[in-house]
């Protein structure tokens, strides 16, 4: 149903050794413009303050969970009884999955309305897009790989497999995270996972002698996100990036000229149906016009951006140390009731070990018993049951300019 290369294509990978793609489809969709992108964009964006070794790409993160589909495909009882055209179908959304990211990542949704996710989709469906002319090769398949991005419920095992609480995209940047910033409880026995995972009645299961290597999992990313993607660096980091993105916009809200050349992030701001010049804005791009902005005329965009490009980050107290908060008094007293919108801030990060909202629900992991009985994995588990009523943490912080 899909050709296949005369010759497998391999790409040498830190993780896998190697990645291997076998169907033109898949060779064309890494070429095309869409994709390429990405390897201008950082995975962890301001987190490489901090880790300076974390300098890896969304497009390697992409290329990763697209072998991490692969290696599902070949690992995990029952994915045999899927047709060529799901399997392709996997191994493409999952490819795919993070097209939709903008400069820096996350901190860039801050001044959208829309999702990563939903520009993810708008990129498939559009016919300016080279991945839309790649996917119309076969009827259909464009808005099926929408379909599962978007949770439609079309494909709910392929959605649950690209993401869930259990999935191919959290695999592989959990892994990849750990090697390029050395955080050693990052690593994760993803083989062992694999290996215990069996597909039942088109939903995802664990078997019972697989719990431990879930659980780890599980514990890898709770502390994964407290101690690397929230590290109050970082979050100083994507907080001056977002100020300067908030600053903008108010300068040309009130039609205050910009000393910039940012044409393509004011279409993106005043339409995310602009996909062309949302494809325009990568993490160079961003750069190139901070570096022009700390000539900025702007005494507020001038400072953010000189802070942004020589990394004179916020200050910061975190309110579980119960700090002395008299600095306050003087930080306001320092600054304008203008300048303060930039330069103190208030943030607050929260997160929780396992979580589950309803039965039945695509983050509800499932066990598999010897006796064939499945039960949830907070009901099996006494170690995730205790992480539902105890592992949930939020940091409250406050970051300013002294």
């Amino acid at each position: 149903m899909f050709e296949k290369l005369k010759r497998t294509k391999v790409f040498r990978d830190p993780l896998y050794g190697y990645i291997q793609v076998d169907y033109k489809i898949i060779s064309d969709l890494i070429d095309s413009k869409e994709l390429q992108r990405l390897r201008r964009i950082r995975q962890l964006s301001g987190v490489a303050m901090v880790f300076q070794t974390a300098e890896h790409s969304r497009f390697t993160h992409s290329l990763g969970t697209y072998q991490m589909a692969n290696l599902v495909l070949q690992n995990v009882d029952g994915m045999e009884n899927l047709s060529e055209y799901e399997k392709v179908l996997f191994l493409i959304a999952a490819l795919l999955h993070d097209i939709g990211h903008g400069p820096y990542s996350h901190a860039f949704e801050s001044i959208l309305d829309v999702s990563h996710e939903e520009m993810t989709v708008k990129q498939i469906l559009s016919s300016d897009t080279e991945v839309n002319q790649i996917l119309s090769i076969k009827e259909g398949l464009a808005e099926d790989v929408a379909s599962i991005i978007s949770h439609s419920g079309k494909y709910p095992l392929i959605e649950s497999l690209i993401s869930s609480q259990l999935d191919v995209d959290r695999m592989d940047y959990l892994s990849r995270d750990a090697y390029f910033t050395g955080a050693a409880y990052g690593h994760i026995d993803y083989f062992r996972i694999l290996r215990s995972m069996i597909i039942i009645d088109n939903k995802v299961c664990v078997r019972a002698s697989g719990v431990h290597s879930i659980e780890s999992y599980l514990m890898s990313r709770y502390h994964m996100y407290f101690q690397v993607y929230y590290h109050p660096v970082a979050r100083s980091y994507e907080l001056l990036l977002e100020s300067i993105y908030k600053r903008i916009k108010e300068l040309i809200d009130n039609n205050i000229n910009v000393d910039a050349n940012i044409e393509s992030l004011l279409n993106v701001i005043n339409s995310s149906d602009d996909i062309k010049s949302y494809i325009n804005l990568d993490d160079a791009y961003v750069n190139g016009f901070i570096k022009e902005l700390t000539n900025s005329n702007d005494k507020i965009l001038n400072r953010l951006s000189n802070s942004f490009m020589n990394r004179n980050l916020y200050s910061f107290v975190d309110l579980d140390d119960d700090p002395d908060l008299s600095f306050k008094d003087e930080i306001f007293k320092k600054y304008t009731k203008e300048e303060l919108k930039y330069y103190y801030l208030e943030s607050i990060v929260d997160g929780v070990a396992y979580s589950k909202f309803k039965k039945n629900d695509i983050n509800d992991i499932k066990v598999l018993l010897p006796s064939g009985k499945i039960k949830s994995l907070d009901e099996y588990s006494p170690i995730i049951k205790s992480l539902r009523q105890s592992s949930y943490k939020k940091i409250e912080r406050r970051f300013y300019f002294e």
